[in-house]
């Protein structure tokens, strides 16, 4: 055989999109807690894309390419009068959803946000519905939304149990347009075959650099990134739809296979059956907008606010002992020169709340920043240590613990006790305490943008679970537009 030359022979489609499409098209979602957990999921990640619109830097993202172009049936944007395409729309809704990083949270080896999903799921969805009543055909149901939900979450989930493409300098958005790929092309219509296609054009994407969430290129990019990968999830979805081919070994191909050339020779796989698990395990950021490796510090912050009154001055050091996620990604010292600089700042935001006894989005603004030198000055007191078992506890599956402990030490050598919290009020553990503080957000975040009557009228259609799931994706979508 000459050796100079490729054998030019198509493969079988690669095990991974083969496992992945047989899961979207085959498999029901019977868990009642999964299809629950996904509509306060919905709820809350619509109510911090809402909250987002306060913000201008938010704004300048939204709304059509081409200014003042209105698409016939085309997608709503919550909180605006927009209806664009499916693609744009879905970059508007999913840079709205993580603007202020306040959504859900998935930790393990690779972490990431799957209700970043939503952005190219709903956009499609209402698209999809309108044309339908438009044409005399039903509309798709918010069961549907959900159902879609449930999956994306489960595919972005399951793939980063194992594989961390941080590692490698690879940002987790690469997991939303893997997993919008797959639920959407299922909602266009396409198949088995179709959704394999359409996979291997999102693996052949290959990987947003994770530069921009990391000193020192920390910037607003991290806050839009996700409604790329969603919208880039439509449009690869579309153009399959329309007859594109597909690449059956994207991942194992030698020498040119994403495998190869991104993942140094990892293979990729799934390590459990994929059913309702990520979305039924959840962690809901409710309490402070805050990168979750972070949650359970400001907490612990917040716990010792009090005992700092008048006392900032006779502090020798505080004590942050943390696990070796948050140290590898958001433990910074030196100059912070943006909001997305600082809500990735482990120390930032255990200062603030030790300040304030609170957190909001507004504490990462220069105008808070610039005009309290005590953020800084409480930044260079603290000293990070891990702790193994906090390292170990954060990967356990039983677990997924996000452990952190502050203790703060004088100068006159009296220190306060170390408060410790394992487990944010977000995680399934705390779940029960949780769902009234999630509900609560909701109202809160709607009211900051919608007059009250708009506010009752929504919290009234997400209230029930078997009314929600019933209704048409156009009508609900219709409740959240602006007048």
């Amino acid at each position: 055989m000459n050796q100079n030359v490729d054998r030019n022979e198509r493969p079988d489609a690669d095990a991974l999109l083969v496992a992945i499409a047989d899961y979207v098209v085959d498999t029901p979602i019977v868990s009642p807690l999964a299809y629950e957990t996904a509509r306060y999921c919905l709820m809350d990640t619509l109510g911090c894309g809402i909250l987002a619109l306060r913000y201008p830097a938010c704004r300048n993202h939204l709304g059509p390419i081409v200014p003042g172009t209105r698409v016939q049936h085309g997608a709503r944007v919550p909180g605006t009068t927009y209806e664009l395409d499916p693609i744009t729309a879905a970059f508007n809704i999913g840079c709205m959803i993580r603007w202020l990083d306040f959504n859900d949270t998935w930790l393990a080896a690779e972490w990431g946000h799957p209700s970043d999903n939503l952005g190219g799921i709903l956009a499609t969805a209402d698209y999809l519905s309108r044309v339908a009543v438009s044409q005399g055909r039903e509309p798709l149901r918010m069961r549907d939304v959900l159902t879609a939900m449930i999956k994306a979450h489960e595919i972005q989930g399951v793939l980063a149990l194992t594989h961390s493409f941080n590692r490698v300098g690879l940002d987790h958005v690469l997991l939303v347009r893997i997993a919008s790929t797959a639920v959407i092309t299922h909602m266009l219509g396409g198949g088995r075959d179709q959704i394999i296609a359409a996979l291997s054009q999102a693996w052949a994407d290959g990987g947003a650099l994770r530069t921009y969430r990391h000193a020192p290129n920390t910037g607003s990019r991290k806050s839009w990134a996700a409604g790329d990968a969603t919208s880039r999830a439509v449009r690869l979805a579309m153009m399959t739809m329309k007859g594109e081919m597909g690449l059956p070994s994207v991942l194992t191909a030698p020498t040119w296979g994403f495998e190869e050339v991104l993942f140094k020779g990892q293979s990729l796989a799934l390590s459990q059956p994929l059913g309702s698990y990520v979305m039924e395990n959840v962690l809901f950021k409710i309490t402070y907008p805050a990168e979750f490796h972070a949650q359970t510090a400001v907490e612990c912050a917040v716990a010792l606010h009090a005992e700092l009154n008048n006392k900032l001055e006779q502090i020798s050091h505080i004590e942050v002992t943390t696990h070796e996620s948050a140290i590898r990604i958001i433990s910074k010292e030196g100059e912070l020169n943006n909001p997305a600089d600082r809500d990735h700042c482990l120390q930032y935001m255990i200062a603030v709340g030790l300040l304030y006894g609170d957190l909001t989005a507004d504490h990462y603004e220069d105008t808070c920043h610039d005009n309290d030198p005590r953020i800084d000055y409480l930044r260079e007191k603290m000293v990070i240590k891990e702790e193994p078992q906090y390292s170990v506890d954060y990967l356990d599956p039983d677990k997924r613990a996000i452990a952190n402990a502050i203790q703060v030490f004088f100068i006159d050598g009296s220190k306060t006790e170390k408060v410790a919290v394992h487990y944010p009020i977000g995680h399934r553990r705390r779940r029960e305490a949780g769902i009234p503080l999630l509900e609560q957000k909701f109202t809160e975040n709607l009211h900051a943008h919608f007059p009250s009557a708009q506010v009752t009228t929504l919290q009234s259609a997400c209230a029930v679970q078997t009314t929600f799931e019933a209704m048409p994706v156009n009508a609900f979508m219709a409740l959240w537009t602006m007048t």
